[in-house]
């Protein structure tokens, strides 16, 4: 049957037009689903159909799926059903004015969804030499009832469009879940790392944990992006790593170290920076930071390099207020935990010598919101990160 061009089809400057109002929305889009959505509603404008859908493979189950048809939640048809089936089997497009008079329409998705099918297109979808799925428009709309041979050349554009840019779409969803699958083995890693030293130290309830937590709530109220908290938390999380070169003879030692037993003490913020520091990531470039200098004093009295003031690198001076926050409020293995007002009075007395003024204002600031940490049913006695408090 010879089809001739309707005079209510689209003329090809208003396709034009058409293609040009959706690209950019279709550029700025990396679901595939909403992809998929953007894809059939500019095909059902141009072609004037009641329902377009995008039909895919889904290699897996063997079957055609789409999401996205008019009205209709997901459908899924065996690889040969209907037109669609035939189109993806054969590789040749589908013109029909009628389904029912046609015996490879499949009238089950019409009983399914309460629809009457009439005329029917259907366009292969080819990318680099394979068919990865089907175009399909269904029902002519406006004054002609039947879709003509120029909506089928304006399908098979919209085809190959359509193709092109699902399987980038797919391809780039592929590479950033390969890319969110390494960062999770990477920070995985990192935590391992941290409670490698923690171990072996005998730190009670997850020390690097509190540290890396307290750490990013006072980089918030520092003011720093939300990036540069992540950093932090997980570079602090291996604040201690140096110690996995401390003897255990000092590292368990319970009571006070000798002065050369303090001084191999002190050398492991020398030794976490050096496995650390010739890495190429910003995460464990902040990390040796941390590591190398966390004991490091605002006033230039700490370890190993005296550093002071702003010459401490910023990572490392939050850590430190973190970590000695931590070491009160905790008992350790040479010591109980102190009060929480002695706590709070020591803090506040090192500012300015231990730690940055800024740093410690922000600390007694929101103090009720640290400190709550470590009281019952707070954070970190709902995570587990310290022992259930005693009634």
């Amino acid at each position: 049957m010879a089809y001739q061009v309707n005079d209510t089809d689209l003329r090809d400057s208003q396709v034009a037009d058409l293609l040009f109002e959706y690209m950019p929305k279709i550029a700025a889009e990396h679901r595939t689903d909403s992809l998929l959505l953007l894809m059939a509603d500019l095909g059902r404008r141009i072609v004037q159909a009641d329902r377009c859908s995008l039909w895919l493979i889904d290699e897996e189950r063997n079957e055609l799926w789409t999401k996205v048809a008019h009205g209709v939640n997901e459908l899924r048809i065996p690889l040969t059903a209907g037109f669609v089936g035939y189109s993806l089997k054969t590789g040749q497009p589908v013109l029909v004015e009628d389904a029912y008079q046609d015996s490879r329409f499949d009238r089950r998705s019409d009983l399914k969804n309460n629809y009457h099918t009439t005329s029917v297109m259907t366009m292969p979808m080819e990318s680099e030499g394979r068919v990865m799925g089907v175009f399909q428009a269904i029902n002519k709309i406006g004054d002609n009832v039947f879709f003509s041979q120029k909506d089928l050349e304006h399908l098979k554009l919209i085809s190959v469009y359509s193709a092109k840019t699902i399987e980038s779409a797919i391809r780039a969803q592929k590479l950033e879940h390969k890319a969110e699958e390494l960062e999770s083995a990477h920070m995985e890693l990192i935590r391992i790392l941290g409670e490698v030293s923690e171990f072996r130290s005998q730190e009670v309830g997850d020390h690097i944990h509190r540290v890396s937590e307290i750490s990013r709530m006072l980089a918030r109220y520092y003011g720093l992006s939300e990036e540069q908290q992540k950093l932090i938390y997980y570079a602090s999380l291996l604040h201690d790593l140096g110690k996995v070169g401390i003897p255990d003879m000092v590292l368990k030692k319970e009571g006070r170290l000798t002065d050369s037993e303090y001084t191999q003490m002190k050398s492991h913020s020398v030794i976490g920076r050096t496995l650390l520091r010739d890495s190429r990531t910003d995460l464990l470039r902040m990390a040796a930071d941390i590591a190398g200098a966390h004991h490091e004093r605002w006033n230039g009295n700490g370890y190993p390099d005296r550093l002071e003031g702003e010459n401490i690198p910023l990572a490392a001076r939050i850590c430190s207020v973190a970590d000695v926050l931590d070491a009160l409020a905790c008992p350790r293995c040479y010591k109980t935990a102190w009060l929480e007002e002695h706590v709070r009075e020591e803090m506040k007395k090192s500012r300015g010598t231990y730690f940055q003024p800024e740093l410690i204002d922000i600390l007694m600031d929101h103090w009720d919101e640290f400190y709550s940490c470590y009281k019952p049913n707070g954070m970190f006695i709902k995570k587990g990160l310290l022992p259930p408090v005693k009634a």
